[in-house]
């Protein structure tokens, strides 16, 4: 159970990624792109699974790993197409009413990695029916649930893991929620301690509960704390995606473009992390900006043409800060704000409504505030700019 809960964390922290359609090219000689190493080599337990499945598609156990094995990789590289990989090796499986348990889980994994929350909690709904005791289901619906706001039911959802897995995880989930709903210094102590006291320092739960800290203290003002996290979760293991997402934006906050720059330099191909970088060399008025910035343009052009609203926050942000467009970028805010309601969701929307004085935007950030008694300093600094608009 502790491995697959593990594996369920690492999930959790997949930056925000979608399965695109596939392009067919006109010509089939054409090289599109050269695949990774790790897929390459026949020596990885990757080639492994493919060939073995290729061979039997139907063998649910080899299915099952394989797709684990894509989840992990797609963290760890930030490569969207791994998802996509993912639910391949579960074609068999995958529109079936009623898949095997595993399978449930599965796609819950990945729907809930391309923001269709309702249908991943469907899913998870009929796992916990089949599987009550099932940790990592229990744990993808306090995560999804989290994400939409709805905090009291997220709670909930991390009760059964009291007796499904390690304290430090079920810790973890619930503080993670609370700072989010009024006890943000109380839960960060919590959790500190915690962490301070856990003897089992696993990597995958060490970076996950780093992480949370770091951010933790920064929503505090405490940036010396929220800095000393991060540093020592991204000194663990070759850090993925989320982190270095997260540690850029405090670095970005903190008028270190510099920093910034040689954080992310080999990490571009990851679109998230390209929109940081973007704002880096802007922000150093870097002769490299423009290609960069193209680059970006076109890639939300090409996703608002296949109908993708998953990159609807960070298109947000693109709008405001490097394309100078805070009415388009208040209108995908707007949008964005029906599916996802996390702290970063709130601070796009609210300087959106800064930079466009639209009061109805500002009212309804500061009503979300106020309801969950939000205490985040960035926010808090951001909505005292705006009382001044209202």
């Amino acid at each position: 159970m502790l491995k697959i809960l593990i594996n369920c964390l690492l999930c959790m922290i997949i930056s925000t990624v979608v399965l695109a359609a596939p392009y067919v090219p006109a010509n089939p000689n054409q090289v599109l792109e050269k695949l990774p190493v790790s897929i390459q080599s026949s020596s990885t337990p990757l080639h492994t699974l493919r060939k073995s499945l290729s061979v039997q598609p139907n063998n649910l156990a080899l299915a099952i790993k394989l797709a684990q094995l894509y989840i992990e990789q797609s963290r760890e590289e930030g490569d969207p197409r791994y998802l996509g990989y993912a639910q391949a090796a579960l074609s068999p499986w995958w529109k079936l009413a009623k898949p095997p348990v595993e399978v449930l889980v599965l796609r819950a994994t990945l729907l809930q990695s391309t923001h269709h929350f309702e249908q991943s909690l469907a899913d998870l709904a009929n796992v916990l029916k089949l599987d009550p005791a099932n940790g990592q289901a229990w744990l993808t619906r306090a995560t999804i649930l989290q994400v939409q706001g709805r905090y009291a039911e997220a709670l909930k959802s991390c009760e059964p893991l009291h007796r499904l897995a390690p304290a430090i995880i079920t810790l973890t989930c619930t503080t993670n929620i609370q700072h989010l709903n009024g006890q943000a210094k109380q839960s960060y102590n919590e959790l500190k301690a915690a962490y301070e006291q856990n003897t089992d320092k696993n990597p995958a739960i060490t970076i996950w509960v780093l992480t949370l800290l770091a951010e933790m203290a920064n929503r505090l003002g405490d940036d010396v704390a929220a800095e000393q996290y991060f540093l020592a979760a991204i000194a663990i293991e070759n850090p993925d995606s989320y982190l270095l997402g997260s540690y850029a934006d405090f670095l970005l906050d903190k008028k270190r473009p510099q920093e910034v720059l040689k954080l992310l330099k080999t990490k571009t191909r990851v679109d998230p992390l390209l929109l940081r970088y973007a704002e880096a060399l802007t922000m150093l008025r870097s002769d490299e900006a423009p290609a960069q910035i193209q680059t970006l343009k076109q890639t939300f052009a090409a996703a608002t043409m296949r109908g993708d609203t998953v990159h609807q926050r960070e298109q947000s942000r693109f709008e405001l800060r490097l394309m100078n467009n805070p009415a388009q970028a208040l209108a995908l805010a707007k949008r964005n704000w029906q599916v996802q309601k996390e702290p970063a969701d709130a601070r796009v929307y609210l300087e959106a409504a800064i930079a466009t004085k639209d009061n109805n935007a500002i009212t309804i950030i500061k009503d979300w505030l106020t309801a969950n008694q939000q205490q985040d300093a960035i926010l808090n600094n951001l909505m005292a700019t705006a009382q001044t608009t209202l």
